[in-house]
Parts: C-alpha cells; sequence; structure tokens
C-alpha cells in the first residue's frame, strides 16, 4: 500500500480512551441520578445549529468569534454549538406546546475556536440543568441545591458554590459611574479575576496589557478612579451570607434599585439555609460575574476547595432575555452546567474517581478449544446472573499469556477450565489483584507456582455464586448479583 495517511487529531482535539471513558460515564450516570432525583427530563438536539441562531446568540463577542463554522451541500451558514444554552432556547421557541416551566438537563459536546492549552480544548463535554419558564426565586434556589447535591453525591471533598447577582454588578456600575453599554466589556473582565489577578484585572479595565504570550490585551477604558470603586465593591467579603449582605447594604445602599437586588439575594439564600446548604457549602461572593453576555440575574459558580488550580467546574445564572430573539417575548430561565471535561481532571487529581479498564469483571479463559461449548456455557450463566463477563477469543494459547491479557484490563476474576477440571466437576478462579500483589512479595518462580496464589477451586455448580461473593469482597458487585 502506497501513501499512507498520518494518524493523527487536530489541534485542541483529542481521543478518549476505555479507561479515561468508564471513569467519565461512572460521573455522568451520577450527575444524571442527581438531575432525575429533582424531576429534570433529559433532551438532546443537533451538535450543528444555523450560524444566525449562535451568533445573535447574545452570548457576547468572544463567544460569536470562537464559533466553528460548517458547509453543507446545500451551502448553508451553519456553525457547532458553543454551549448547550442558545439551543434550548431554540426548543423553547420552536416547540411552544412544550408545558412550562420546562425542566431538562443535557450532556453532549460542544466546541469552540479558542486557543489551545494546557486542559483546554476546542472540543469538550457539558452536563446542564435549566429550569425555563418561572421566574420564582425557588428555582435558583433548587439549581444551587442541585449544584451541591451533585457535589456531594461525587464524593469530590470539600467544595464551595459561590453566588452573586448580575442584578447587583448592574448597581456597582451606578455606583462606579459606568454607562451600561461598558457593562459586558466590564463583566467579561471581572470574570477572569480568579485567574490573572486583581493588577491584570486592574490593567484590562483600564489601558491593558501585553500577556506573557506577546499578545496584546485591550483595554476597556475606565477611569482609575471607577476602578477604584470596583476594587472597593471586590473586596466585600465575610465568613457568612448575613455578614456579606449587610456590607453591600452599607457600601450600595444610596445607589436606586440596590435594596430590590439585595433583598433577592436574601431570599435565595434564606432558602439555601432553610434546607440545610450553610456558609460551609454556599457563600455569598460578589466577584462572581460569569462570563456570557446573556446572564440578567443570580450567577453562581463552583470550585473545589482541594483543588482550586482547576477553577470553576460547575457554573450558571438566570437568563431571562435569551428567548426574546426568537419569539419576541421574554421567557425567565435559570440554569447551571458541569464542565465534564474539567472536573474529571479534578477528580482524577484528587483521586477520587474509579480507574477501571474493562467492563468485565469476569475473563473466561480459553485453555482447551475443545471446551468450547462450556466456556460459552459459563459466560451465558454468568451474564444472566447480572456480572459482566468477557470470554477469551483472542489468539493467545496458554493459560498464562491469556491471564496477562485479564491483567493488562484491570479484569478482576479470571475463570480457568482445562480437561482435568472438566473431568473432576470444578472450576478454578483466579483472583487477579491478589495474585499480583502476592506474586510480587515471593521472590522465586518454583515458590509463586507453588503457592498459586490468589487461586480457588470450586464446584462447576457453585460458579455463579462464588463469584458473586468475590466481587463482593472487593467491592465490585452487589452481594445479591447486578452491576
Amino acid at each position: 500500500m502506497t501513501g499512507k495517511v498520518e494518524a493523527r487529531v487536530s489541534r485542541g482535539l483529542r481521543d478518549l480512551l476505555p479507561e479515561q471513558m468508564l471513569a467519565r460515564q461512572q460521573m455522568i450516570d451520577t450527575i444524571r441520578g442527581v438531575y432525575e432525583l429533582y424531576g429534570f427530563v433529559p433532551l438532546a438536539t443537533p451538535a450543528i445549529e444555523f450560524l444566525d441562531v449562535l451568533r445573535g446568540s447574545a452570548a457576547g463577542q468572544e463567544a460569536s468569534q470562537s464559533i466553528f463554522r460548517v458547509s453543507n451541500p446545500e451551502e448553508e451558514e451553519l456553525g457547532l454549538r458553543f454551549d448547550l444554552t442558545v439551543p434550548l432556547a431554540r426548543v423553547i421557541a420552536q416547540y411552544r406546546e412544550l408545558p412550562r416551566p420546562f425542566r431538562r438537563y443535557q450532556v453532549a459536546p460542544v466546541w469552540r475556536a479558542d486557543k489551545p492549552d494546557k486542559g483546554r480544548y476546542r472540543e469538550f463535554t457539558q452536563f446542564d440543568l435549566d429550569s425555563v419558564g418561572t421566574e420564582s426565586e425557588i428555582a435558583d434556589t433548587e439549581i444551587m441545591a442541585g449544584m451541591c447535591d451533585t457535589l456531594n453525591a461525587l464524593k469530590v471533598g470539600p467544595f464551595r458554590v459561590r453566588f452573586s447577582s448580575r442584578g447587583i454588578l448592574n448597581i456597582l456600575l451606578a455606583f462606579a459611574g459606568i454607562p451600561p453599554e461598558s457593562a459586558a466589556d466590564v463583566f467579561r473582565v471581572l470574570d477572569k479575576l480568579d485567574k490573572i489577578g486583581m493588577k491584570k484585572v486592574r490593567l484590562e479595565l483600564t489601558e491593558g496589557y501585553v500577556d506573557s504570550s506577546g499578545d496584546p490585551i485591550r483595554g476597556v477604558g475606565l477611569a482609575h478612579e471607577q476602578v477604584d470603586k470596583i476594587e472597593r465593591f471586590l473586596a466585600i467579603r465575610a465568613d457568612d451570607r448575613r455578614a456579606t449582605l449587610d456590607q453591600l447594604r452599607e457600601t450600595l445602599g444610596g445607589v436606586e434599585g440596590a435594596e430590590t437586588e439585595l433583598g433577592l439575594v436574601e431570599k435565595i439564600s434564606n432558602h439555601l439555609y432553610s434546607l440545610g446548604y450553610g456558609d460551609d457549602q454556599v457563600s455569598l461572593d460578589v466577584s462572581i460575574a460569569r462570563g456570557l453576555a446573556y446572564y440578567t440575574g443570580p450567577v453562581f459558580e463552583a470550585v473545589l476547595l482541594d483543588a482550586p488550580q482547576f477553577g470553576s467546574i460547575f457554573g450558571g445564572g438566570r437568563y431571562d432575555g435569551l428567548v426574546m430573539r426568537f419569539l419576541g417575548e421574554r421567557v425567565p430561565a435559570v440554569g447551571a452546567s458541569i464542565g465534564v471535561d474539567r472536573l474529571l481532571a479534578a477528580l482524577v487529581h484528587l483521586g477520587r474517581i474509579g480507574k477501571e479498564k474493562s467492563t468485565a469483571k469476569v475473563l473466561i479463559s480459553r485453555m482447551d478449544p475443545s471446551l468450547d461449548a462450556d466456556y460459552v456455557a459459563m459466560a451465558w450463566e454468568l451474564r444472566r446472573a447480572g456480572i459482566p463477563t468477557e470470554l477469551y477469543v483472542g489468539t493467545q494459547k496458554g493459560p498464562g499469556k491469556q491471564l496477562k491479557y485479564a491483567d493488562a484490563w484491570g479484569v478482576p476474576i479470571a475463570v480457568l477450565y482445562g480437561s482435568n477440571e472438566k473431568e473432576r466437576g470444578v472450576v478454578t478462579l483466579k483472583d487477579m489483584e491478589v495474585g499480583r500483589q502476592k506474586a510480587e512479595a515471593l521472590a522465586r518462580r518454583e515458590e509463586w507456582l507453588e503457592a498459586r496464589p490468589g487461586q480457588r477451586e470450586i464446584q462447576r455448580g457453585d460458579l455463579v455464586a462464588t463469584v458473586r461473593e468475590m466481587l463482593a469482597e472487593i467491592g465490585q458487585i452487589g452481594g445479591s448479583g447486578g452491576r
């Protein structure tokens, strides 16, 4: 064959191999369980949307510039979705018969033509939950409660959901004498505070600067006096939400509309207190801005306290105007999104996610091809009992090489069965982990062969029951069967 094609993927994209996919699926299944506990229903939308649907989404200039363009035979202007919220807004407008509030979850890949960096990809997966068609602050409260319950279910360790309100930030603009038309640029810069620090935020809000790569960062053009007031506002913080509200009232009390916005945030905070979400899990943090321009009310994001370097792994807010451009009417909505890839990377870093390589819990080796009917029968027995089982169909001969295959995939139990075992009506089961640990402890090969570490011989009729017991002992399966 001539002209071989180089096996490669485009910059900013990546393959996810089985070990990564199994950890991801475990995480997604846990998240889905929490969302459905709250009564959210699943939704799927196309990866490709019309360009005008995406581009005019009020998502801000940066999001619009990061759209991947797509061509089709009809030469329509199309693009890959950059989030799951804009397609949701289109669905609400297109299917007006949907009952409201429409409470949905969706997990799917999105694409942004950003500059790739370590841990930053052009294709990544989001997992969203949204409530559309309700103005009640209880909907905002439920989204934040769902965030807390999700992170607790994932056993991420200590975390903090931080929330504020775009309404309060609008009051800040009035407090600092900043015109409303500058709001999107100001909030976009404030959203970078955790990443770049206050010094660079000041520079970007004023004259701009050149970043470490040599790229110029355009300044917003605010006066230093205006940025001084912003910095004074951002310094507001306390150990509990009530004290933070007191400081906000003291600072912004004279600004028109401040009490209305602060009263809404106080309602949400009190709901959270009554549900048991205290200041250790949820804090009122006025520096939260969220980068997308369509947020109109409360905004929130979550960080892992043991892995703060991963930044926000879960965030969202209220966006009451996003459907307006489709229907010509205001449809209130609130939601949040998990960055699946970022959260998974953090959980792997913290050692709080499984590292399974295979879905199989048992490998049946084929020591003797003349016994294939027996091997197939064993595999079917175990599968019908709810035990994930792989029957070895590779080309390697002999039990040793097949056991190496089981070890390479991390299958916990191997079944050994030859003519000798058949004559005696028995089966040999090998606990691969115990065998590996004891093999490391036994220095001499003769010693290992004599000890046969991790192996036990059982009656053929006890296969299912014994495998189930062994898996239960190592926490791989429930004692009564099933995954």
